[in-house]
This record gives C-alpha cells, sequence and structure tokens, in this order.
C-alpha cells in the first residue's frame, strides 16, 4: 500500500518494532519466523470510528433509529457503566479487532470511565487514539450522562496529559464532543481552541439522521457540518463520523478544510440512516476512510465486513465501476492512517514504518481460487476468520488465530457476566 501499490512475493523482516526489509529471499537470521505461503501479508486495518464502552450492548438496540436507539436504549446502558464493564467491554472489543486484523481505531467512550479503556489498551498492545465521550446539554439524558460544561472538559484535558502519546506513541487522547445535539455552543468552541492549542485530534459525529440535522438546524440556524465549522470544528485534525445528508455547500468545505469523513456503511444500513455519497466526496478530494461504528449498530467490528459493503453500496447506487477493489482497500489502511495523522508511521508496508502487519489466509473455501488479482480476494472474499496472525509495533497479539494478550475464553465470561448486571443496572435510567 505504498504510492506505487505493488504486490510483492518475498519476505518482511521486523526488527525494533519496524519494517527493516521487504524483499525476495531475506538472508538475516530471525529470532521468529511467521509461515505465509499462501497468505497475504498486509498493513493493518485502521477503523476511524469505533466504541469500544458499546461492545457490551450487542444485540441489546436493534431495530431503531439514531435518535430513538440513543434515548431508549444507548444513553441508559452508557449511564449504568461502571469501571469494571466499561473494562470489560474494551476487552470484548480490542479482542475482536485484533481477531479480524484491525490494528489501530480513533474511538468514542462514554462520558465516564474512560481511562478503563486506556488501560486496557496499554495492556494489550493494541493501537488507539482515544477520547472521552463530551455532552453538556440535551432532552432526555440521563442524570449520569448530563455533564457541567467546565468538569468535561477538565476530565478530557486530565486524560490528554496522562496518557496522550505514551507507550512510545502507541496510545494517544483526542476530544470527543458526541454530536452537535448533546454539546453547547461553550463546549464546541473551547474544544475547538483546546484541540488547536494542544495539537490533536477532534472525534465526532455529524449529519448522520435527517431528525439530528434537523433539530441542529432548529437550534443553530445551521445545517450541521456548517454549524461545527462556525466554531472551528472542520480541518485535517478533525473527524466527522458519517456525514450522510450534506448539501453541495457542506461539501466544498469538508473539501476545501481537509476535513476528515469516517464512513460506517453497515451502521448506516442497520440505523437506516442513508447511504453517504462516499464516491463524490472522494472525486471531490475529501479525505474518506472506514469504521464499523459501535456493536449495538452493526453488529460485528470487522473491517472486512465494512470494505465488501462500501464497495457495494457504491455500486448500486453510483455504478459498476465506483469504489473498487483497490481504491477501498486504501480506505481501509493508508487512508485511515492519513485521516489520523499516521500516515508516516503505519497504513503501509515500508522499510522504517512501524509494524502493524496482519496475514491473512488465502487459502479457504470460500475465497478460492484465489484470482490473480490478490486485493479482489481480500475486499471481496475474505472475512475476520480468516486472519491468522496479527502484529502491533513488532509485537505479536495474535498467532496462529490464537490471541496472546487477552484470554479469550476469560474475556467472554466477563463479558457475559458484566453485561447482565450492567443490563439491570440500565432499568433504573430507561
Amino acid at each position: 500500500m505504498d504510492p506505487s501499490r505493488p504486490v510483492l512475493s518475498g519476505d518482511l523482516l521486523i526488527g525494533n518494532g519496524r519494517i527493516e526489509e521487504i524483499g525476495k529471499g531475506i538472508e538475516s537470521v530471525a529470532e521468529q519466523t511467521v509461515d505465509a505461503s499462501g497468505c497475504a501479508v498486509l498493513p493493518g486495518f485502521v477503523q476511524t470510528h469505533i466504541h469500544l464502552c458499546q461492545t457490551l450492548f450487542r444485540g441489546f438496540a436493534d431495530d431503531l433509529a439514531l435518535i430513538e436507539w440513543l434515548k431508549q436504549r444507548v444513553w441508559p446502558m452508557e449511564a449504568a457503566h461502571n469501571a469494571a464493564s466499561v473494562r470489560a467491554s474494551a476487552r470484548l472489543g480490542i479482542g475482536e479487532l485484533i481477531k479480524g486484523g484491525t490494528t489501530c481505531a480513533l474511538t468514542m467512550e462514554t462520558v465516564n470511565h474512560t481511562e478503563e479503556v486506556f488501560r486496557v489498551v496499554e495492556e494489550t498492545g493494541f493501537r488507539a487514539t482515544i477520547g472521552k465521550c463530551m455532552m453538556d446539554k440535551g432532552a432526555e439524558v440521563p442524570e449520569p450522562l448530563r455533564e457541567n460544561t467546565d468538569e468535561s472538559i477538565e476530565q478530557s484535558l486530565s486524560l490528554l496529559k496522562k496518557w496522550h502519546n505514551t507507550a512510545d506513541g502507541r496510545i494517544r487522547a483526542c476530544f470527543a464532543p458526541r454530536f452537535a445535539v448533546s454539546c453547547t455552543d461553550e463546549l464546541l468552541s473551547q474544544v475547538s481552541a483546546l484541540a488547536a492549542e494542544h495539537g490533536v485530534m477532534v472525534h465526532t459525529h455529524a449529519s448522520e439522521n435527517v431528525q439530528e440535522v434537523q433539530i441542529v438546524e432548529d437550534e443553530t440556524g445551521l445545517r450541521n457540518v456548517l454549524y461545527l465549522h462556525s466554531l472551528g470544528l472542520t480541518g485535517r485534525h478533525v473527524m466527522l463520523a458519517h456525514c450522510i445528508h450534506l448539501d453541495e455547500e457542506e461539501l466544498s468545505i469538508l473539501a476545501r478544510t481537509g476535513t476528515n469523513v469516517s464512513h460506517c456503511p453497515s451502521s448506516n444500513l442497520k440505523l437506516a440512516s442513508g447511504i453517504a455519497r462516499v464516491s463524490e466526496m472522494l472525486d471531490r478530494g475529501v479525505s474518506v476512510s472506514i469504521g464499523a461504528d459501535g456493536a449495538p449498530c452493526n453488529n460485528r467490528l470487522d473491517m472486512f465486513t465494512e470494505m465488501r459493503t462500501a464497495a457495494l453500496l457504491q455500486k448500486v447506487t453510483v455504478g459498476a465501476t465506483a469504489l473498487p477493489a483497490q481504491q477501498v482497500l486504501e480506505l481501509a489502511t493508508i487512508g485511515g492512517a492519513r485521516a489520523m495523522g499516521l500516515e508516516n508511521e503505519i497504513g503501509s508496508l515500508e522499510v522504517g514504518k512501524k509494524a502493524d502487519v496482519i496475514v491473512v489466509d488465502l487459502e479457504r473455501l470460500h475465497s478460492s481460487p484465489c484470482p490473480p488479482d490478490v486485493v479482489s480476494s481480500i475486499v471481496y472474499s475474505s472475512m475476520p476468520s480468516d486472519v491468522v496472525t496479527t502484529i502491533i509495533d513488532g509485537k505479536m497479539l495474535m498467532k496462529d488465530r490464537e490471541l496472546l494478550t487477552l484470554n479469550q475464553m476469560e474475556v467472554i465470561a466477563e463479558a457475559n457476566r458484566e453485561s447482565v448486571e450492567l443490563c439491570l443496572r440500565a432499568n433504573s435510567f430507561r
């Protein structure tokens, strides 16, 4: 996935957490060797919109549109979270991401206990940029999620000071105001200024749902992206999740300012939010990458599903040549890295870059025979269960489909136990 997009047959050598050599018949003696015969070795996937705190909600918020989904299910459950349930949710989500070949994610957590997510990322060896959800207004918001503006900003700054650029840069922090419906002008304006001051990302939702867009316009007199732009919340450091319902002026703003869009095709379909005009955005020069969103609106966190769905949606709405396999794989790797400001470190297999590498088995019934275009097989045929090995920062986190920094059975048992208790607590907020 470097600029010339080659597909090579050969070896890849990792040392000191980075890629040291790529070529045929590397002669260096390695401490450990992975036999990737019959496999594709590629950069790990970069997901640019994930909610690890929601993984425990999988299957508890089906068949609802966005606003009802939030008010009736997701907000009560987020309000009921304690430190143990957030930790269990993050462990479950990260385990699924690693097993599916995702090596880096931009995440938005809930209002409380976000430090647990930082700790889990540190312990598991995952790579993430994490933001505490910020919410200082909104109707029907459970009391534990209602924040004071200054306290919300203080807590985010505290996490930033403690965690940003830790673990040799593997862990970063960002600001994560939920969306314009849940945030005051004052909070959003301060986030804009503070993000610029500290040189960090802003991660929020925008223009996901028609009702959401109307609420913002009724309250501010401006459409969603226009409103955020008026407060300084556009630009190279800003990630807007979804961006389905945009007008011409908003599309132009995204392109002109270099604002990033995270496309979440499965979530957009399940919540009946709509189909984002990804091909048009790309034609206009908008930075687009891909995310699975959260387990209660997907219900899976794997990039293979998102790549395939993204491509098929653009084909059915634009035409058969829209978003070909090569382009969608770019969005899932180097495109995501670029959107997170990490393109010089991850997103492609190049000498000197950090060794975030996955091995995908191509010799499976559903992916055989392997076509001459291996990228086609990866995007249209492969599945998460085909990932054999996952390496982050040169450290093996999964080998022969077995997680090495998490005990899979313990993670599942913990998630089952915590989800039952969480649902009981959530009843008091409904």
